[in-house]
C-alpha cells in the first residue's frame, strides 16, 4: 500500500507512517531516567562496602552523613553489597539408591482409645517413621512404645515391608539406638545386634544436629499438617491402617525436588539395597522363668493368663506389636492379643476353666475318700469325776 493510502485508512499523519516504516520493531515510549538522590554517595557507600563488606545499610547511612529516606539507600546497597561479598554457594545433598534411610519417632498430637477405658495422649503415641534419601519413600507405624523391644520390632516390620535393607540407617540420639561418648558415637548393645544380623550400619547424628535427618523432620511435620487433620481414631489398630493407607497414597504423589513420585523410584532404590537376611532378627519382648502357681505372666504392666497345666515348668513369653504368646516344651501355651492399656488382667475363658478344674481335682486328691471312721463318746459323768464334781448329777 502507498504511505498516503495508509494515512487515509489508519487517520495518522505521513511522517509517523515513515517513521514506523524504518524502524526495525513497533514504536515504544521511552523516558530518560531522573536519577536518584543516592547516585550521588555511590562512590561512598562502595569504599565502605569494600572495606566492610557486611555493614549494615542503617550504619553506612549514619557514615555518609545521609538525611533522607532510608528506603532508597538500603535498596541501592542491597544491589551493591553482593558485588563486596565472597561467593558463598550452597551445596545440595545428593543421595545414591540404596544409600540411606533417615529414622525418627513422631508424637502425633492427639488422643487415641487403647481399650478398658483408658485413652493416650501425644506422649504415649510414639509413631516411628522412615524416609529413604534416593526416592523419599515415606512408611510409618505406630508402635506401643519407646523401648528397645518394640522400637526393633516396628524397625524390622518397617524395613521388610520396603523390600530391602539400606546400606545406612540414620538415628538421632535415641537411647534404645546409641548416643555420643567422648566425641564418637556409640551404640547399644541390642542396636548392635539388630544392625549385624541385617549388615548394615547406623549412624548417630550429632546432638541439636536436626538438620542432619532433615527428611524425616519434614516428613513429621507433613504428617502433622497433613494426614492428622480431620481424623478420629477408634483404636491403635485403627490409626495403624489409616496410616498406611495414607502413605501409600502419599508415596504415588509427584515431588517437586524429584520431578517424579517416590513409587517411581523405589525400585532402583531397593535394587540397590543389601538382601533381608535369611534369619530374621529377634525382636520385640522375650523373657524366661518358671510359671508360677496363679499362671500368670506380666508384660508392659499387664498380666497374661498362661494355661495352668504347665505351672512349675519353664516357659519362654514372646512378644511383639500385636500378639502374646507363651511357649513350654515347643507347645504353644498362651497366645493373646497385646493390650494396649496399662494395669489390666487378660484371661483366656479356656485358661480360666481349666484352672477351675485342677483346683477341684486337687481338692478331691487331698479330700479323705470313704465310710467315716466310728469314733467313742464318752459320758459326761467320766469328764464330771476328771474335774472333782462328784456325782454327775452335783456337778452338772
Amino acid at each position: 500500500m502507498p504511505i498516503k493510502a495508509i494515512v487515509r485508512a489508519l487517520g495518522i499523519s505521513r511522517n509517523t507512517v515513515r517513521a514506523a516504516l524504518a524502524s526495525d520493531g513497533p514504536p515504544k515510549y521511552g523516558r530518560t531516567p531522573a536519577g536518584s538522590a543516592v547516585d550521588a554517595v555511590e562512590p561512598r557507600i562502595r569504599e565502605l562496602l569494600q572495606a566492610y563488606p557486611t555493614m549494615p545499610a542503617t550504619v553506612i547511612a549514619e557514615r555518609i552523613g545521609w538525611d533522607r529516606g532510608l528506603t532508597v539507600l538500603t535498596d541501592r546497597v542491597r544491589e551493591l553489597r553482593p558485588a563486596y561479598l565472597p561467593p558463598d554457594p550452597a551445596s545440595r545433598t545428593a543421595y545414591d539408591p540404596g544409600e540411606l534411610v533417615q529414622c525418627d519417632f513422631w508424637f502425633p498430637p492427639v488422643t487415641v482409645p487403647v481399650g478398658s477405658g483408658q485413652e493416650r495422649a501425644a506422649a504415649r503415641l510414639p509413631v516411628l517413621t522412615m524416609v529413604s534419601g534416593y526416592s523419599r519413600w515415606l512408611s510409618a507405624v505406630l508402635v506401643p512404645s519407646r523401648h528397645a523391644e518394640d522400637l526393633f520390632a516396628g524397625w524390622w516390620r518397617l524395613i521388610s515391608a520396603m523390600g530391602g535393607v539400606p546400606r545406612a540407617l540414620v538415628w538421632d540420639g535415641e537411647g534404645a539406638i546409641g548416643r555420643w561418648r567422648a566425641g564418637k558415637p556409640e551404640l547399644t548393645a541390642e542396636c548392635q545386634a539388630f544392625r549385624g544380623t541385617l549388615g548394615t550400619r547406623v549412624v548417630v547424628c550429632r546432638p541439636a544436629d536436626p538438620e542432619a535427618k532433615g527428611l524425616v523432620e519434614r516428613a513429621n511435620g507433613y504428617l502433622e499438617t497433613s494426614f492428622l487433620p480431620g481424623r478420629r481414631f477408634a483404636s491403635p489398630a485403627d490409626f495403624n491402617v489409616q496410616l498406611t493407607e495414607w502413605t501409600a497414597t502419599v508415596n504415588g504423589r509427584i515431588r517437586r525436588a524429584l520431578g517424579c513420585a517416590p513409587a517411581d523410584r523405589i525400585a532402583a532404590d531397593r535394587h540397590a539395597m543389601l538382601a533381608l537376611p535369611p534369619v530374621a532378627p529377634e525382636t520385640g519382648w522375650r523373657a524366661s522363668s518358671r510359671l508360677p502357681r496363679d499362671h500368670y505372666v506380666r508384660l508392659d504392666s499387664n498380666d497374661y493368663s498362661v494355661h495352668p497345666a504347665v505351672i512349675g515348668r519353664r516357659i519362654e513369653v514372646v512378644a511383639g506389636l500385636d500378639r502374646v504368646r507363651a511357649w513350654c516344651g515347643g507347645q504353644l501355651v498362651a497366645d493373646h492379643e497385646r493390650a494396649w492399656s496399662w494395669h489390666q488382667v487378660i484371661t483366656d475363658p479356656e485358661h480360666k476353666a481349666a484352672a477351675v478344674a485342677l483346683r477341684r481335682q486337687r481338692v478331691g486328691m487331698l479330700r479323705p475318700v470313704g465310710p467315716e471312721p466310728e469314733v467313742e463318746q464318752r459320758s459326761l459323768s467320766v469328764y464330771d469325776a476328771l474335774a472333782g464334781g462328784g456325782d454327775g448329777e452335783g456337778a452338772a
